[in-house]
């Protein structure tokens, strides 16, 4: 990378920082660098400057959705991080099973896997009737994953993590290789745009337990802070925050108290 394209890219770097917390270290420069060529090739964006100047300078939108987009990972499959699953289905699922409303968000949700993951869970749990009480909310900063997380629709490689059994249940195939998630799940999950780092976060009703997981390790530490504590004020008392195994966020001053590896949960007021 030559020193015009290393300061673009740094240029490149400190906005995605700051408009939407994510972090690329130095060793990582030349990873943004392959993705940022996308957008230029997308956009017909010649250079590395032409693109840190309009990221600046222009009202373009959807350029700068489309580089959030880029450097954001969106890896993710159905179940992942099985023993974090199996915690919340131990510890959090039987505090969840009497209410009358069931409400989770899976924050940086992605494709909507997680979601459906979890709507799966309690499906099997405590039966599809219970996905009538059941609200889903996964959001994402990027619009493509939203979409995609919206249809429902999945290749079959994608499912090669899920049980056999429960991909007979649960999903529906249309075709080409491509499966659809059942409309009972489809209804209990909502997937909406959104940047963690715009807070507060405008939830009117509280949730109970809350997923933000394998995002947190690409924000400043003043960011991871932020989320948290902002994810905390839109969950209920009592409620709880599950965590990647991979994010350690003890040792931060958060309100949040660490019960498990992965599994957090909110004091009582």
């Amino acid at each position: 990378m030559s020193q015009s394209e290393l300061h673009s890219c740094e240029q490149i770097r400190g906005w995605l920082s700051q408009r939407c917390g994510i972090h690329y270290p130095e060793h990582k420069m030349e990873l943004l660098r392959q993705r940022l060529s996308r957008v230029q090739r997308a956009f017909s964006v010649e250079t590395l400057s032409d693109l840190s100047r309009k990221l600046s300078t222009d009202a373009s939108h959807d350029l700068q959705l489309a580089v959030m987009h880029a450097a954001s990972t969106n890896h993710t499959y159905f179940f992942r991080e099985v023993e974090v699953l199996d915690q919340f289905r131990r510890q959090i699922m039987p505090t969840l099973a009497q209410r009358d409303e069931i409400r989770i968000w899976s924050a940086a949700c992605s494709t909507g896997d997680e979601a459906y993951t979890l709507a799966i869970m309690i499906a099997e749990d405590y039966g599809l009737s219970a996905l009538k009480r059941t609200a889903i909310l996964g959001t994402d900063i990027s619009a493509p994953v939203v979409e995609q997380a919206e249809s429902g629709l999945f290749a079959e490689q994608r499912l090669d993590r899920v049980p056999p059994d429960l991909r007979r249940k649960y999903f529906e195939p249309v075709g080409l290789a491509q499966f659809r998630v059942r409309d009972e799940l489809r209804d209990c999950c909502t997937f909406r745009q959104m940047n963690l780092k715009t807070t507060p976060y405008p939830f009117r009703k509280a949730f109970q337990a809350v997923f933000c997981r394998n995002i947190l390790y690409y924000f400043e530490p003043a960011d991871q802070l932020a989320t948290l504590d902002a994810i905390n004020d839109v969950t209920e008392p009592n409620g709880w925050l599950v965590t990647s195994v991979t994010e350690n966020i003890r040792d931060l001053p958060s309100r949040w108290h660490s019960v498990d590896n992965g599994i957090h949960r909110k004091g009582g007021n």
